[in-house]
């Protein structure tokens, strides 16, 4: 299984570049939307699963989840933001836009895989 993991902080990419590789899957990393964008466009494969920030450089988070669900091909992809963004009309602004999931920063691993399990995309018995 393949997953992009999308944040401008290069700290917060390794920690969940961890937590996805711990659950079986290969991770590529994107420092902003565009460059995730860029890196999407020469991929063979769409990845199941992408971990995103809201608040990053060039292209945030909601503004790469409105392009990611404009192009069919990407449709399978499962959009989950990770983010600082708390606000009950951020929330509701990212999931309205076509993100499946919403996790608010600062996290624990089980929170992150908590919800991926709901999202059908944890093997059983796995943990982080």
């Amino acid at each position: 299984m393949h997953a992009m993991v999308i944040d401008d902080s290069r700290a917060m990419r390794l920690i969940l570049t961890r937590i996805a590789t711990q659950l079986g899957f290969t991770v590529v990393e994107a420092g902003n939307g565009r460059e995730a964008l860029d890196k999407l466009a020469e991929m063979s494969e769409v990845p199941q699963l992408a971990l995103v920030d809201w608040n990053m450089p060039e292209m945030n988070g909601l503004e790469f989840v409105t392009a990611v669900r404009a192009e069919a091909r990407y449709k399978p992809m499962t959009l989950m933001m990770v983010t600082t963004e708390s606000e009950q009309s951020q929330i509701v602004r990212a999931l309205a836009a076509g993100a499946h999931e919403y996790v608010i920063k600062p996290f624990t691993p089980d929170a992150i895989v908590e919800k991926l399990a709901l999202l059908g995309l944890v093997p059983n018995g796995a943990a982080a």
